[in-house]
């Protein structure tokens, strides 16, 4: 039998392997599609079966001051992350694309660290160094910075990958026209590697929403985020209404997809 108008023969094992794969996905994403579902229960527990469907977890989520406040906490917290690493990745990245030899490479790893580094050793070393400073966790500086340390790889290797792709030959064409450095960037650089620098910041966004483990060390006295508040939340309640935050967060992740999608496309780029 063949498949499509491809001319290529499944086997018995083609077919085994497009149904596991397919289990897999399943069961990867039921948990997501359980808490989603689950926030429109009518019943008073966290619990599956749904006794019903309603909208009373968002009324209560939204009619609550405390996780108003720490959503708007965590999005002020993930803007400014996003805002910063937009820069400073993407300054970063073409500092490193345009260095030749090793340097690149060790350099490289240095910028990526936070990714290999797991999150609560990266809050530890950030919580003994600010109170080395004396800066300690009074202020919201420290959870600021955690969130931009966590979240730069991420700008850094979109904007790097972007680049990888790209033609200096243009940027060499323009100089030659006459065109200044500022105006080859301007014009030349930053439109190719726009894609780059949108999905960077999108999922630093996502990434810094959702941090918990930095937020849970170096937040200040009184603010919470909101995964952190959900923490708070869950030791004492176990309603719904937790899964009506999830299902927000969850949101928010399909809405930057989304936004990528649309922009610049879900394709890989090499680096």
């Amino acid at each position: 039998m063949r498949s499509g108008s491809s001319g290529v023969e499944k086997t018995f094992w083609d077919r085994a392997f497009t149904v596991l794969v397919g289990a897999i996905y399943i069961f990867l994403m039921f948990p997501i599609v359980l808490v989603m579902l689950l926030s429109f229960n009518s019943g008073e527990f966290l619990a599956f079966p749904l006794e019903g469907f309603s909208l009373r977890w968002f009324e209560t989520l939204f009619s609550n001051s405390r996780f108003l406040d720490a959503t708007l906490y965590s999005i002020r917290i993930a803007l400014i992350s996003t805002i910063v690493n937009g820069v400073i990745g993407t300054l970063a990245a073409i500092y490193v694309a345009r260095l030749v030899g090793s340097a690149r490479d060790r350099i490289r790893v240095i910028l990526t660290s936070p990714l290999l580094v797991p999150e609560i050793l990266t809050a530890i070393a950030l919580l003994f160094y600010f109170y080395e400073i004396g800066l300690g966790t009074d202020y919201s500086i420290g959870i600021q910075v955690g969130h931009i340390v966590a979240t730069f790889p991420y700008v850094f290797l979109n904007v790097s990958s972007a680049l990888f792709n790209f033609d200096r030959s243009q940027e060499e064409a323009s100089r030659s026209l006459g065109a200044g450095a500022w105006m080859t960037f301007r014009r030349v650089t930053l439109p190719a590697i726009k894609p780059g620098i949108i999905t960077g910041c999108l999922f630093a966004f996502v990434i810094s929403f959702d941090i918990f483990n930095i937020s849970l060390l170096l937040k200040s006295l009184g603010n919470n985020t909101l995964p952190l508040e959900l923490f708070d939340y869950l030791r004492f309640n176990f309603d719904p209404t937790a899964a009506a935050i999830a299902s927000i967060s969850i949101f928010l992740t399909f809405v930057a997809i989304f936004v990528i999608d649309r922009t610049v496309g879900l394709r890989s780029l090499r680096f």
